[in-house]
């Protein structure tokens, strides 16, 4: 009889037990890295050191901070920790939204992008805008009084280059009309978002869907950049933890900094108190020292020991943090850090979930509630009748916001969490580094696999009644697919060990 078993797993085993929760475990890249595949460190895109190279006058700054970025581009650049940020991204999972650390859940939250970013998390949802009407060089002859060269490749698939914006807008003259000081604005927005919070993996491209988005710049200021930045970075941390992946693009000024607040792992030491500055991401500004320079491999084992209990990670980093620095306007925009939201930017449309992470808001955690699947793309079945229901159901939630603020039993009041982690220890993947793994060790867990195939393809289940003959076909599914998202792999380990046999050879001296 075929019977199949994870009540007890060996007590190296990375997990998850019930796989209900993080059901793309199998296209995760901590599934790679357990077979010993290592993709190293992620090419890591966000495009901050040439914006200090802009030449702002009066005007344009006032005009930037009515379009809800005038705390945002004191920023400028902070010098990016690939290693660490690679690290972090294979503990994220994007059916949950949060990254899965060893003790429990933690996420970057919208209340977090209002402190570190200088963001507002509130007003309109950053959506496409149809009021301005046109071919792309239309809309930029509008907007901008001049368009870029196809010709000259200064404009690809819809996305503008971030030099040629500069290059051409970057200087405006005192004496500039009022429309011509507000058409400069509008580039060095379209150059601060697409070098920052909507950078992409192209490099140097800014889409202009979000050109109209600046037409007003009162407009523009009512709407919720913080976050349109958080729901992009979402998406960009589920891309980047699929294996399939060697890039991230998205805010990962924020992501390093929440780290910096959040975990004892790779964080600068800072040589004065700037409590007091906001946003916070200044306090990390320019290039600083780490403690100790480690590659993606000590990261990621430093992670996997994280234990709450020996302050490693800090889970309320804010709480002694002198609030007055916080402009009053963007103070209410905090409680939104506990509401349980979809949030948007353009087509994306990502789950904001605290009720995961109530820890970070000193309270207690329990199970929470279930996630909905996220939806495959199927473009015989995904039309624009479907995709426009699909977004008004999500501007629907996205508007109510403020009646789904978690609030729960505070911390501290002896409340047990047992369950909680009895729960998570089944649901989650424990560990992401495996210890001494060898590509020897890779080659054998293939080799064994291909024999079991062998086996299973060879053996008769003519005397096996229906229910296991099902069983017996979803075993050799299950090798199949292990096979063939590895047999690649080990074919590649063997080809670069005889070449590595023949290299040898050939240096071998003659006697």
């Amino acid at each position: 009889m075929l019977e199949m078993s994870v009540q007890n797993p060996p007590t190296n085993f990375p997990g998850p037990i019930d796989p209900s929760v993080l059901y793309e475990q199998e296209q995760h890249i901590s599934s790679a890295i357990w077979e010993g595949q290592d993709r190293g460190t992620l090419r890591c895109h966000e495009h901050t050191s040439k914006i200090d190279g802009w030449k702002l006058t009066k005007k344009q700054i006032d005009l930037v901070g009515k379009a809800g970025f005038g705390y945002f581009r004191l920023i400028g650049q902070v010098s990016l920790n690939n290693p660490l940020i690679s690290a972090l991204v294979e503990r994220w999972r994007r059916e949950t939204n949060t990254f899965h650390l060893p003790s429990g859940e933690i996420t970057i939250t919208l209340d977090e992008v209002v402190r570190i970013l200088g963001l507002r998390v509130d007003g309109e949802a950053v959506v496409r805008d149809n009021s301005v009407v046109g071919s792309n060089t239309e809309i930029c002859e509008t907007l901008l009084g001049k368009a870029p060269n196809s010709d000259a490749k200064e404009i690809k698939g819809g996305m503008v280059k971030l030099g040629w914006l500069k290059e051409n807008f970057s200087e405006c003259p005192e004496d500039a009309s009022n429309e011509e000081v507000e058409r400069r604005t509008r580039a060095f927005l379209m150059y601060l978002v697409g070098s920052t919070i909507f950078a992409t993996t192209s490099g140097n491209l800014v889409p202009l869907l979000y050109l109209p988005l600046f037409k007003d710049f009162d407009k523009a200021g009512n709407y919720a950049w913080g976050a349109a930045a958080l729901a992009f970075l979402y998406r960009q941390l589920g891309k980047a933890s699929m294996k399939s992946q060697g890039t991230i693009s998205g805010s990962l000024t924020l992501l390093q900094c929440w780290s910096y607040f959040h975990l004892n792992i790779g964080r600068p030491e800072l040589k004065q108190d700037l409590s007091h500055r906001f946003p916070l991401a200044l306090h990390w500004k320019g290039r600083l020292n780490t403690q100790t320079k480690s590659d993606v491999v000590m990261y990621r084992q430093k992670l996997d020991s994280l234990d709450s209990s020996d302050k490693q990670i800090d889970w309320t980093p804010y709480k002694d943090l002198d609030s007055s620095s916080i402009p009053e306007n963007f103070r209410g925009d905090l409680t939104l850090g506990r509401s349980r939201t979809i949030l948007l930017c353009m087509d994306k449309a990502e789950w904001h979930l605290p009720d995961r992470c109530l820890r970070q808001f000193g309270l207690h955690q329990s199970i929470p509630k279930d996630v909905q699947r996220r939806e495959t793309k199927n473009n015989e079945v995904d039309n624009e009748l479907d995709m426009s229901k699909r977004m008004d159901s999500e501007l629907q939630e996205w508007s109510n916001r403020w009646q789904n603020i978690v609030d729960v039993v505070e911390d501290g009041d002896g409340t047990d969490e047992s369950e909680y982690t009895t729960w998570y220890s089944n649901i989650t993947r424990k560990l992401v580094h495996r210890r001494a793994f060898a590509p020897s060790q890779f080659q054998e867990s293939v080799s064994e696999m291909m024999k079991i195939q062998e086996i299973a393809y060879a053996a008769s289940t003519e005397d096996l009644n229906m229910k296991n003959k099902l069983a017996f076909e979803k075993i050799k599914a299950l090798v199949d697919r292990y096979l063939a998202n590895r047999v690649e792999g080990f074919k590649v380990l063997e080809k670069r060990k005889r070449s590595s046999e023949s290299s040898q050879n050939d240096e071998e001296p003659l006697n």
